[in-house]
């Protein structure tokens, strides 16, 4: 896959969770999500890619697997943190994806 492909795909997975206002939207969903599925990461194909790993995104009755990817850091020494979903008080909240850290180039 090409890197810019990767990186559309990670943009809009980030923006589906940010919604159209800019400002994020919580998901709280009652049922829990699957475990996530693993798969062996093998050498980038490219230096300084990184692996962004898959979630489960919540699709109003069911949850679906968003494939992990290999996507540019977008500045040097940033390190990616992968959504998750936190356990609340009755239900589960999604945590949107984000870059840590990092200088910029």
């Amino acid at each position: 896959m090409s890197r810019m492909f990767l990186a559309r795909l990670l943009m809009a997975a980030i923006l589906t969770i940010a919604g159209t206002s800019g400002v994020a939207r919580a998901i709280f969903v009652r049922t829990a999500p699957p475990p996530p599925h693993y798969s062996s990461v093998v050498h980038a194909p490219r230096h300084g890619m990184v692996w962004a790993p898959g979630y489960y995104r919540w699709y109003g009755r069911h949850y679906s697997w968003v494939r992990g990817g290999w996507v540019v850091p977008p500045r040097r020494g940033a390190v990616w943190v992968t959504p998750t979903w936190r356990r609340g008080h009755g239900g589960y909240t999604f945590v949107p994806g984000r870059w840590r850290g990092g200088r910029w180039r």
